[in-house]
């Protein structure tokens, strides 16, 4: 992923919106906080540039993903989706998932709000 075009792009897109990279030396996931939990907590948007997210949980959120731009192999649970631009699916709380893309951009509805006490990596 070439991290710094990506987050040009985003501060040009969402001027002033928080940017978080995963990791933050090599990211594979970068986020950009749309409309951030801080300003409500019953949803979140944030859109996401993903080259590989790690598996994870949510015990009480439920997303909804919605491709941007690229395509999308989404694993939910050991099932795998492929998902391209304009197509949604829903991650339900307890659903194991990961994502992959190259540069795939994402839109990420989480309702409630996203925390990162209900973000919980699973190895």
């Amino acid at each position: 992923m070439n991290a710094a075009k990506v987050i040009a792009k985003l501060r040009q897109q969402y001027p002033g919106k928080t940017i978080l990279s995963s990791p933050e030396d090599h990211p594979t996931e970068i986020l950009c906080e749309v409309d951030p939990p801080s300003k409500h907590p019953e949803y979140s948007i944030a859109v996401s540039v993903i080259d590989q997210s790690a598996q994870h949980v949510h015990h009480k959120i439920t997303e909804t993903y919605t491709v941007i731009s690229g395509t999308l192999k989404l694993t939910k649970n050991n099932t795998i989706s492929i998902l391209h631009r304009g197509e949604s699916i829903i991650i339900v709380p307890g659903e194991i998932h990961s994502a992959s893309g190259e540069e795939t951009w994402v839109e990420c509805i989480a309702r409630p709000a996203w925390t990162p006490g209900d973000h919980i990596l699973v190895s």
